[in-house]
Order: C-alpha cells, then sequence, then structure tokens
C-alpha cells in the first residue's frame, strides 16, 4: 500500500542558521515528486529529514498521519538511494542485495525469493556472482536499487542518483527508474539539480531556493504557468530568455509593452500600471524567423550551433541583451547576420521587480 507524506512547517537550524524555513507540502499515495533546485537550495537536507538522518528542529513529518519526528529511520518503512553507491567490494551481487535482510533477521528461505524478485525487476538475474568492481556504473546504479527493493519499504527516497554516471546511461536509467515507479506503486522522492530528470520523471516537482517552497505542480503546469521569475528560468532548458521592458499601457482587454524599443500588445490584461519597469520572459523554442506573430525585434546573430534537430542561435538585440533562439531542424543561418525574432504573444510571462508572474 503507498503511503501519504506531509510535511508541516517543517524547519531545520544549525545552531542559529535557519536552512529550512517551514515547509508545508503534500505527497500523495504513489506520487513521484521530485525536489528541484540549485545546490544548497535544502532538497537534500529536507529529504534526510523525512529519512530521519536529520533532526526535524520544527514542525511535523507525518506519514499516513501518523507523526514521525520522534521515529527511528529503521522503523520509518524507509528505504533510500544515494548518490554513492556505497556496495560492499567483496560480497557478490546477490549478497549485497540479501546482506540487509540477514542482518534484519530473516531466514534464507524469505531472502531467496525477494532477492530473486528485485534482479528479475531490475533485470540483473545474470550479475547475481559478480563482485561490484565487474559491473559498469549503471549495473552498480541498478543494484544499489535493488538493495532498497528487497526491503519492501513504504517510500524510496532517491538523493541524486544519476549525477555519477554519463549522459546515455542517465537517460537510460530515467526511463528504468520511472518504469520501476510504475511497476511497484510506492511513493517515490527524488532529490536532483537537474531538471531535465525533474521534467521526465515527476508526477509533482516541488521547486526550493534557499530552503523555501517556490511552486509545486506538474511538471508541463510549471512550464506553463511559472509563479515567478525563478522557477520560470529554473524550468525549461535551454533556458527562458529574460529581457527589461516596461508597461506602455493597460486596459481591461489588454496591455501594450515596449521590448527593445517595440510595443507589444498582449491578449490579455497585466496587475501593473502604465511606465513600470518588467521583466519580459519568453523562452528560446517559442521565438521563430517566421512571418507572423509579434516582432521582437531584428537581432544579430552571435553564434549558430547545429545539433542536427535542432538549431540553436545565440543573438544579441539593438539595446544589448542577450537573446537563445531555439529553432526545430537544420536551418541555414550564418554568424554574424541579422534576423527578425518573432512569437506568439499568448507564449511569452512578464514579472514584475520582485520577480512575481503578472
Amino acid at each position: 500500500m503507498a503511503t501519504s507524506v506531509v510535511l508541516q512547517k517543517v524547519e531545520k537550524r544549525y545552531g542559529q542558521l535557519d536552512v529550512i524555513h517551514g515547509i508545508d507540502l503534500t505527497i500523495d499515495p504513489g506520487e513521484f515528486a521530485v525536489f528541484v533546485g540549485p545546490s544548497g537550495c535544502g532538497k537534500s537536507t529536507l529529504l534526510r529529514m523525512i529519512a530521519g538522518l536529520e533532526e526535524i528542529s520544527g514542525g511535523a513529518l507525518l506519514l499516513d498521519n501518523e507523526r514521525m519526528n520522534e521515529v527511528t529511520p529503521a522503523k520509518r518503512g524507509i528505504a533510500m538511494v544515494f548518490q554513492s553507491y556505497a556496495l560492499y567490494p567483496h560480497m557478490s551481487v546477490y549478497k549485497n542485495l540479501a546482506f540487509g535482510l540477514e542482518t534484519a533477521g530473516y531466514k534464507r528461505a524469505e531472502i531467496e525469493p525477494k532477492v530473486r524478485r528485485a534482479a528479475q525487476i531490475l533485470q540483473i538475474e545474470k550479475l547475481l556472482e559478480r563482485k561490484p568492481k565487474a559491473l559498469s556504473g549503471g549495473q552498480r546504479q541498478r543494484v544499489a536499487i535493488g538493495r532498497a527493493i528487497v526491503r519492501e519499504p513504504r517510500i524510496f527516497l532517491f538523493d541524486e542518483p544519476l549525477s555519477n554516471l554519463d549522459a546515455e546511461l542517465r537517460v537510460q536509467m530515467r526511463v528504468e527508474i520511472s518504469r520501476l515507479h510504475r511497476s511497484l506503486g510506492n511513493t517515490m522522492i527524488y532529490v536532483t539539480h537537474d531538471q531535465v530528470e525533474a521534467m521526465t520523471m515527476a508526477d509533482k516537482i516541488v521547486v526550493l531556493n534557499s530552503g523555501r517552497i517556490e511552486q509545486v505542480g506538474a511538471p508541463l503546469d510549471l512550464y506553463n504557468n511559472p509563479a515567478n521569475r525563478f522557477v520560470a528560468g529554473f524550468i525549461g532548458s535551454p533556458k527562458m530568455n529574460f529581457l527589461n521592458a516596461k508597461i506602455e499601457g493597460v486596459t481591461d482587454t489588454g496591455s501594450t509593452l515596449n521590448v527593445c524599443g517595440n510595443s507589444i500588445q498582449l491578449g490579455r490584461r497585466l496587475i501593473g500600471q502604465a511606465g513600470q519597469d518588467v521583466t519580459f520572459g519568453i523562452r528560446p523554442e517559442h521565438l521563430s524567423l517566421a512571418e507572423g506573430g509579434a516582432g521582437l525585434s531584428t537581432v544579430n546573430v552571435d553564434l549558430v550551433e547545429n545539433l542536427g534537430g535542432a538549431t540553436m542561435l545565440y543573438t544579441t538585440t539593438p539595446d544589448n541583451q542577450a537573446l537563445t533562439i531555439a529553432l526545430d531542424g537544420q536551418q541555414k543561418v550564418e554568424r554574424g547576420t541579422n534576423v527578425k525574432a518573432s512569437f506568439d504573444p499568448a507564449r511569452c510571462h512578464v514579472f514584475d521587480a520582485s520577480g512575481k508572474t503578472i
């Protein structure tokens, strides 16, 4: 049975230093939640507090409505997979998987089916007699995950488990962990600084910044409707463009922005007033060189990256602001030329001086 996780005003202090500031969060049973944010934002600390490896300084942690603050890690029914594989080098894969059960007092007849089942789920049956030194990085990570599976936990916690893998293996392991979640149905909480992992794996993304939650939602909700400039800049790859702008006018039916010297008509009413300085945001993939839509500016192409399936243009606006344009397919654009960037006004975002979406 999948388990719910509820954080109520959770705080973490080290002496006089506050690192987690009153977090409220609910993770539903069976959900795959991803904590994402820059280094030092508190995501791993929060995960360790759920695991019981860090003491909760204030607030409450509830698992299935049962308070866990004072419960020891071993009794929380949680299994954790770390960035480091932490396998026993002198033991076979089978022994690595079985060791935790042996120390917990399980009998051999109980251990064997649990290990075999985990190996089957992770497709490592043929590796059970090997030692860790004879495994690839991806195989070692599967063993580390298998060691968590055999415990049959209520909740799986993953702390940046793919950081040590190369790019190809990371993609493969993302698919396998997502498949594992669908197969087991357990509640899973996954920490990463990689927003691509967050977008591709999560049911729910929790964006953290300086020990506070900036926004919680489904991946495409955060992509399409970021609450503020921080979330808009963190979610999405390549990163959203931000340009200095000014509100020219606001009516009941729409608004006008001045961006790079051009007046842009928006079909929505901004929460602001004429003359107000704002930030205009547009994702690189929402810009094009096609006629039609709103004309943003004529920009100078500084660098062209031909990636095969896409073409990246790194450009500079007339007022010397950087603008990245992502084009589909293979486009013939020369470095040093001027191009006209256009976009659908419905795709843009506007932020006030505090960074809030308006």
